[in-house]
């Protein structure tokens, strides 16, 4: 199955062995060499595929959706993408002299349409790339709709919102992920049900396909605390390079568990998640999961390329982007998180994906492709 394919294949080094033909060799050379300039092959292969799959995707937008190929997903995985992330984490982390940073900060704001009136600090005050990333807000610039259930976590694009009629749940239109494989047990008890470590996969976990109920009215049961008057409903909101990097609560709810997949970290981009089915599943991600009003809720940070982390300020545990996932995947937890409190932050752009419990009759207000922002309402 796509969604549970994990490459099996070694690391090109260590499958590499060189055999000098010639006397001045010196032990130790060739990993130098090879250290010293990985990074620009990979660099230029990124930039490449980049550019091939953005001419695809515009030649083909008028002709309708084609998802990737088994081969096509297993080649965008097989490159250094988690490598390549921390790597530029540790690059954004670098501190700018003073005098070059309303020129690095004012080029990329013109860049990504970063909009520096409301940032809640000068310019100059972010040393590093890192702290302008996530910056603060000015204080009321991102006020929360209290007569809406739901608001909206982040300042990002909708990529989809609506009800979750099946297991098979619209990342974008056209293009599904497994509402199983993203989740995991929904038993929130056992996490070796649905977690495996795979050390032949630069020691990747990723999530498995688990014995909880292959009916979709069973599984509806078994999750939701009312699947008679209510159904579960979902919102998928990208953040951009350029936008507010933190995230909020989207209404009032008791968290209990958190899950860590740590996964891929492939490009979420609307572009891309339109073209590699299961895109969610195959990425690292927290799961946090609670109840609130209605029953069941979720929230779900996912990482992405050159997302150094995800950070959530209640749960110093969760450690993402590691070489090792040394830190437990379950946590249970006993958080109370209020409609529009700043919960956590990403390094980059990325994806959060809420699932919730509500009835039958509940209304999203909001539709694909739409703007919105911190507070603002997403539901009737």
């Amino acid at each position: 199955m796509l969604l549970n394919t994990a490459i099996r294949s070694r690391p090109f080094r260590e499958n590499f062995r060189y055999r000098s033909s010639f006397s001045g060799y010196k032990p130790g050379l060739l990993k130098r060499v090879w250290d010293s300039w990985v990074p620009i092959p990979a660099g230029v292969g990124l930039s490449l595929i980049a550019y091939l799959q953005w001419r695809r995707l515009e030649r083909e937008k008028n002709k309708g959706v084609r998802a990737a190929a088994h081969w096509e997903v297993n080649c965008y995985k097989a490159l250094p993408l988690r490598t390549f992330s921390r790597a530029f984490g540790s690059v954004s982390e670098t501190k700018i002299p003073i005098k070059l940073r309303p020129f690095i900060y004012g080029s990329y704001a013109k860049v990504f349409g970063v909009n520096l009136s409301e940032i809640s600090e000068p310019v100059d005050n972010y040393s590093s790339l890192c702290e302008f990333f996530t910056r603060r807000l000015k204080a009321g610039v991102r006020p929360v709709d209290q007569h809406k259930a739901v608001v909206s976590p982040a300042d990002g694009t909708v990529m989809n919102a609506g009800k979750v009629n099946s297991f098979q749940v619209e990342q974008v239109k056209g293009i599904t992920y497994s509402l199983k494989a993203f989740l995991g047990d929904i038993s929130w008890k056992d996490n070796e049900k649905q977690i495996v470590r795979d050390i032949n996969c630069n020691e990747v976990v990723y999530a498995k396909e688990t014995k909880t109920p292959d009916n979709w009215i069973a599984y509806k049961k078994s999750l939701l605390h009312d699947p008679i008057k209510n159904d579960l409903y979902q919102c998928v909101i990208y953040l951009a390079p350029g936008d507010y990097h933190r995230f909020h609560s989207p209404a009032d709810w008791h968290v209990s568990f958190r899950r860590h997949f740590q996964g891929e970290l492939l490009s979420v981009n609307p572009s891309v998640a339109q073209w590699i089915p299961g895109l969610f599943v195959l990425n690292e991600r927290a799961l946090y999961v609670g109840t609130w009003q209605y029953g069941y809720f979720s929230m779900t940070a996912v990482g992405a390329t050159n997302v150094g982390s995800i950070r959530v300020y209640d749960d110093k545990s969760l450690h993402t982007n590691m070489k090792r996932c040394d830190n437990k995947a379950d946590a249970n937890l006993d958080l109370n998180w209020k409609k529009g409190d700043e919960i956590g932050e990403f390094r980059l752009g990325s994806t959060i994906v809420l699932l919730f419990e509500a009835p039958k009759d509940f209304q999203v207000q909001i539709s694909p492709m739409q703007r919105v922002q911190v507070g603002k309402g997403i539901t009737v």
